[in-house]
């Protein structure tokens, strides 16, 4: 890494995200939750989701786009199913009370599952699989986002990057966690690669004119005038299965908008409502109980055990090593907890601006 990269610990990085929500009026409880979902994202090496997240949703809470009072209200509640409308408050509280209300059901009927309507970015979606997987459940946990992704032979972004996020126990000392977006890279993706000056892939994403594209900050630019898409997990036609990424972000798009009469495709980019701009989206949660299929101990020896023979298969030549999803996280979670979270020179400068601004004072970053 760059000798302007520092390390911070995660514990302080933790705190000090808490009292940035704090210092602009979220309530603490609340901001306890957003700053354990952003430092999980940089715990598991999702760098995108993380701090990097924070200045964003600073700057919108200043500009009234959030409301920092997180009302919820119940508009539908069965045994087994819920419906709720987050009004425009932080994404990440009004997740984890659906999901939390998700794995309530599931623990009684064995299934539960909530969908969400005007919620904001949730950040990491995989955290609230998590929290279904640490009660012995399967999680899967859903969110549109502003269009970012074209149909298939489009150019227009029209989907977001629409994660399709689902996870599993297993008897290993870590779970089975996809947790990834329906586009070949993300949005925050881009981000990262902008703030380090560093080029992207080629064949992730093309111009109005269908052409591909790897200057990041040009990327982020052309996206903000919609003249730049993301392509979805096959890319570009139907040569090598783009298809397949555009079909699965467009059921997320049903799950996150349709079950709720919600916000989408176009409208997620941000509507007006008496006088004020709001950034909506929508959420679906589910947790499997698997003590109602069957005993979790045999599940998750099973779970392990497919695992254990994905990763022992044979490697293609020069192959270190075979990986399975929510592994990889895992060992950054583990070095990270010990090292800390790196934070790059414009990371840097943007935590300097909030903790001037809200006179933090009691926080001695060395930098």
């Amino acid at each position: 890494m760059s000798i302007e990269v520092k390390f911070i610990d995660a514990k302080t990085l933790k705190n000090f995200m808490r009292d940035v929500f704090i210092g602009v009026g979220v309530p603490e409880e609340d901001a306890q939750i957003i700053s354990d979902v952003l430092i999980a994202a940089d715990l598991r090496g999702i760098d995108s989701h993380g701090v990097q997240r924070l200045k964003m949703y600073y700057d919108r809470i200043k500009e009234g786009i959030y409301e920092v009072k997180t009302k919820i209200d119940v508009i539908k509640d069965g045994p087994t199913t819920a419906l709720l409308d987050g009004n425009c408050g932080m994404g990440h509280v009004i997740a984890h009370k659906a999901m939390k209300m998700a794995i309530e059901k599931a623990k009684k009927y064995g299934l539960g599952a909530v969908a969400v309507r005007n919620s904001t970015h949730f950040g990491i979606a995989g955290y609230y699989s998590l929290m279904a997987i640490k009660e012995g459940m399967i999680g899967l946990a859903v969110t549109n986002a502003r269009p970012s992704i074209p149909p298939t032979f489009g150019v227009e972004p029209m989907l977001g990057t629409n994660p399709l996020t689902i996870g599993a126990p297993t008897d290993e000392n870590f779970p089975f966690l996809i947790d990834c977006a329906t586009s070949i890279i993300q949005r925050g993706k881009v981000e990262s690669y902008s703030r380090i000056d560093k080029k992207l892939p080629e064949n992730t994403v093309i111009d109005e004119n269908g052409e591909f594209m790897i200057e990041a900050s040009k990327v982020l630019e052309k996206m903000i005038e919609r003249k730049a898409a993301l392509l979805p997990l096959g890319g570009k036609g139907e040569d090598t299965s783009g298809y397949k990424g555009y079909g699965y972000a467009t059921i997320v798009e049903l799950l996150s908008a349709a079950l709720q009469n919600g916000i989408y495709l176009r409208d997620t980019l941000g509507i007006v409502e008496v006088g004020q701009k709001r950034l909506k989206v929508g959420h679906f949660f589910l947790a499997i109980n698997i003590d109602s299929f069957i005993g979790i101990e045999s599940f998750k020896k099973t779970a392990g055990n497919i695992m254990r023979d994905l990763r022992n298969s044979p490697k293609e030549p020069n192959a270190k090593r075979i990986y399975t999803a929510g592994e990889k996280e895992s060992m950054a979670e583990f070095e990270r907890s010990e090292k800390g979270i790196p934070l790059n020179i414009s990371l840097q400068n943007d935590i300097k601006i909030m903790q001037k601004e809200l006179e933090l004072d009691q926080y001695k970053f060395p930098f």
